[in-house]
């Protein structure tokens, strides 16, 4: 393949985006990203890195376009920016709201959405923005739908594959709510809420929806569709938001990088930017600050991601406390309040066909940066995902980087092989997750374990119940019996409970000096099983 030539365009983008000098990392990040060209992994990009307040890396690479003609890539291109969607447009709109004590984080989903799941459902507001809703990632696409009022319609009457809070599951489902309960409070679209609101005070000029014809020559294009000729081009690429019209809360935003910049500054200057503030301080702090369940391993903040299986672009030397996005069709965004540095990296790397993620790429220009923004090691946390919560804040995992496993996870490496053929009872709770964030009850079942009854201790099975009387229940999201060992006076398994299993799995990983009854559990079931 010609190698592809690396384009740098100087152009006026408005008070507060002034290119600063030398940028030390700049040569590397040129040779990443044209090495990635080269390697056809993406056909252009745009890149710009802000560091305290100056912009010190800002570069267009490559091609806009591949077909139907070449077209270089532009610092002012309009890229589809995917599930940026939920950072810059649904969750800002949701901060407003909260500013303005429309919406309470911890209130079900149905005092907005009355008709959200029969008006049945625990699943709180807090639950959709850190996407531990239990939902499935999407609605279903077959038949073909259309209309705006479907898809909400689809996504109120979806079922949850997991009790609310127990398990991370990233779904679109979780912000196609959040946008109609945008709509829902403020008696307009989510796509109007967000101009008036956040695009029109931070001057974000090329950010919108629905973007009209007259944008067009600057929009990148993206996928050419099964029986379609041309790629798409002003016209949103995930199909979901396609069906919808082009307007939901998890995708349909298009933007350019010098947008996004104003954006990532205000929330650097914590709601403020150039005198014009959006937020309050406080509210940042909070929607950017650790609010998934305290026993999980992943870090979500209120919309943003943290420290999680999707938090690649964050590569490897910025902070736990940073936090980010990307989005499907190649675009992502970075922002470390430690070094007051963000990373904007866009690419269509979908055009004119669907390529393997980028992470990899992602994550090495975020690495090369932090490296060059002087973060001091100190004070901060920086190993990678599976970091646990203490007191609200994340602490480091000992020996993270020596790659330890728990036995689960040991286990689910190895393909559960121990267990296989044998008729498995699995005593756990709500702290039983694989290091990717799946229950181990899901990971076992997946990997063909045949898990024939579900064991649980003090609090229950979801760590919830503040009673010494908990009876026996079932899985919801798979049926599995779940058999108390916290009943009153009986905290030992009868025998007819063990009796017709093979193996006895015990997955408690958060015991601590908390709960000592947990490890009183494992005795009293290790003993029961040797009686049989």
């Amino acid at each position: 393949m010609r190698r592809a030539g690396i384009l740098c365009a100087a152009a006026a983008f408005g008070a507060g985006l002034a290119l600063a000098g030398a940028f030390p990392a700049s040569a590397h990040l040129d040779a990443i990203i044209a090495q990635a060209i080269k390697e056809d992994r993406i056909p252009g990009a745009v890149l710009l890195v802000g560091h305290q307040g100056k912009i010190v890396h800002r570069k267009a690479y490559g091609n806009r376009s591949l077909t139907p003609q070449r077209a270089p890539m532009t610092l002012d291109t309009i890229f589809d920016a995917a599930s940026l969607t939920k950072v810059v447009a649904a969750t800002p709109s949701i901060m407003k709201l909260f500013e303005q004590g429309k919406v309470r984080l911890n209130d079900r989903v149905t005092e907005y959405l009355p008709a959200f799941q029969g008006g049945k459902s625990d699943i709180t507001v807090r639950h959709l923005l850190t996407h531990f809703s239990g939902l499935r990632p999407d609605v279903d696409l077959k038949p073909e739908w259309s209309g705006y009022e479907t898809g909400i319609r689809l996504a109120l009457a979806d079922k949850p594959v997991a009790p609310p809070g127990t398990r991370f599951i990233y779904s679109d489902i979780n912000f196609i709510l959040l946008g109609e309960i945008v709509r829902k409070l403020s008696g307009v679209p989510l796509d109007e809420y967000a101009r008036r609101n956040i695009f029109l005070p931070l001057e974000m000029k090329d950010t919108m929806f629905r973007p009209p014809a007259s944008l067009r020559p600057r929009i990148a294009p993206t996928e050419i569709l099964p029986g379609a000729k041309l790629p798409l081009r002003g016209v949103v690429h995930d199909p979901t938001t396609r069906f919808m019209g082009g307007v939901a809360g998890h995708a349909g935003l298009f933007t350019t990088a010098s947008d996004l910049a104003r954006f990532a500054e205000m929330m650097l200057g914590l709601g403020q930017r150039n005198g014009v503030r959006l937020f309050q301080p406080a509210t940042v702090l909070k929607f950017t600050t650790p609010q998934s369940p305290a026993s999980q391993p992943i870090l979500r903040g209120l919309g943003w991601d943290m420290d999680s299986p999707f938090s690649g672009n964050r590569g490897e030397l910025f902070p736990i406390g940073s936090y980010g996005h990307t989005g499907f069709t190649g675009t992502s965004l970075w922002i470390d309040p430690e070094s007051q540095t963000y990373v904007i990296l866009l690419a269509n790397s979908v055009h004119p066909r669907v390529r393997p993620a980028i992470t990899s790429l992602r994550g090495r220009v975020a690495t090369v940066v932090a490296a060059a923004s002087g973060i001091s090691g100190q004070r901060v946390v920086l190993t990678g995902y599976n970091e646990t919560m203490v007191g609200g804040a994340p602490r480091r995992a000992v020996g993270r980087n020596a790659n330890v496993l728990t036995g689960l996870d040991v286990l689910a490496e190895d393909g559960f092989k121990p267990l296989a053929g044998k008729r498995t009872g699995l005593i756990t709770n709500h702290t039983g997750v694989t290091r990717d964030g799946r229950r181990n009850l899901d990971a076992m079942l997946q990997a063909g374990v045949k898990v024939t009854a579900l064991f649980s201790p003090e609090h229950g099975i979801a760590g919830r119940e503040d009673t010494p009387d908990i009876g026996h229940s079932r899985d919801e999201a798979t049926g599995v019996p779940v058999f108390s060992l916290y009943r009153g006076e009986k905290r030992r398994p009868d025998p007819e409970m063990l009796r017709g299993l093979d193996a006895l799995v015990f997955d408690i990983q958060d015991v601590g000096a908390r709960f000592y009854t947990y490890i009183c559990t494992m005795k009293n079931a290790l003993e029961e099983a040797a009686r049989l």
